[in-house]
């Protein structure tokens, strides 16, 4: 077995993200192609700075249309399901999740056998008037932290069911639902479910190329899948006997790492300033970004405010091949800036006018994707 340098790890590791090393603006060609490559975006619904998508997407491609991926969910070139958490996801890959789409919702169990009534109206409602939105349908919530109407309750477990997809997105990032044969493309939704095992090993190499280098426990936490490495361990060692990947050791001891076979052992050393997202897929492993970073990544957002030690929203900030540090930013939308709170360096990185400078073209490609007019300093 090989080894390979923690240096070179967390080269390779930087590198298969695709970070643009500067500002630019991005088509929507080039977001779908990096959705592509990094097989899957999570979504998430905060707003602090920018919804976690255009942070993640915007650090590769740079400033793009904000209407990008609601276009792109309508024209069926990418869909969305559960992946790491709720991601975007490129249509090809439709029958491996299709396989694994199931009535039972992971949080409110089958509410198509309990509700069939409320099942039945809402597919009739959509499947009459084309897509719609939960606002679209009448009744209340009943209260609570997730409250949600009836209507929108079903609309989730039908989608989680597959028996609809998302087709756009409309005002407040509001889901439009639609009945899939209508979205995605025929070939997408005629292509055979894979069995199992080709379903495990198809996932295992997605992640695995997506990242770059991963241990095995790093492909399960990549997709979230049950049972743990053991789970997928017997289709890695098929994949590294056939060619498909490799395996390494690690100079530290730890973990061997799957790599995409003839991998570079001596990757280029990366350059590109980017904060990231707390949901970016260079985080989604913090045993792996403890090991190879030094970061222990936290997310705060959860936390009560007492308990914060860095902030309520904050960036990573990679800088060359190391993350330096913690920004505590937000855009106020109103003044048009991104308002930078702190900038907390990690232990051992020290202040520099090259840091600084770097921070700053940050800080100013982060402004971009947020359509934002200024930074403002502390």
């Amino acid at each position: 077995m090989k080894t390979i340098s923690l240096t070179a790890l967390r080269w390779l590791a930087i590198a298969a993200q695709g970070y643009a090393p500067r500002a630019r603006s991005g088509t929507r060609r080039e977001v779908e192609d990096a959705i592509r490559r990094l097989s899957c975006v999570q979504l998430d619904s905060i707003t602090a700075v920018e919804r976690s998508h255009r942070i993640a997407l915007g650090s590769r491609v740079g400033a793009y249309p904000r209407e990008t991926v609601s276009r792109l969910l309508s024209q069926g070139r990418i869909f969305e399901y559960w992946a790491h958490e709720a991601c975007l996801i490129p249509a090809e890959e439709w029958p491996l999740f299709r396989a694994a789409m199931t009535n039972h919702h992971p949080w409110r169990g089958d509410v198509l056998a309990q509700h069939p009534e409320l099942a039945d109206e809402v597919r009739a409602a959509i499947r009459e008037r084309g897509p719609l939105a939960s606002r679209d349908f009448e009744g209340r919530g009943g209260g609570g932290m997730w409250n949600w109407k009836p209507a929108k309750v079903m609309l989730e477990a039908l989608w989680n069911a597959g028996e609809v997809v998302i087709a756009g997105r409309v005002r407040g990032f509001q889901r439009l639902y639609d009945l899939p044969e209508r979205v995605l493309p025929h070939e997408v939704l005629e292509a055979p479910v894979p069995d199992e095992a080709t379903r495990l090993r198809e996932l295992t190499v997605r992640a695995v190329r997506a990242r770059g280098a991963l241990t095995e426990a790093a492909v399960v936490e990549h997709w979230r899948l049950r049972g743990g490495a053991a789970r997928i361990r017997p289709h890695a060692d098929e994949l590294v006997a056939e060619g498909v990947l490799e395996r390494l050791a690690v100079e530290d001891g730890g973990a061997p790492v799957l790599v995409p076979a003839g991998a570079p052992l001596d990757p280029p050393r990366p350059s590109a300033p980017v904060l990231l997202s707390p949901f970016d897929n260079l985080l989604w492993d913090r045993p792996f970004a403890r090991r190879v970073f030094g970061f222990h990544h936290v997310i705060e957002v959860y936390k009560p405010a007492p308990q914060r030690q860095f902030g309520y929203y904050v960036l990573p900030f990679l800088w060359r091949d190391r993350i330096a540090g913690r920004a505590d930013v937000k855009s106020e939308r109103s003044e048009g800036a991104l308002v930078v709170r702190a900038l907390h360096l990690e232990p051992g990185v020290r202040r520099s006018g090259a840091l600084d400078d770097a921070f700053e073209r940050a800080l100013d490609r982060l402004r971009r994707v947020a359509g934002l007019e200024s930074v403002v300093m502390p």
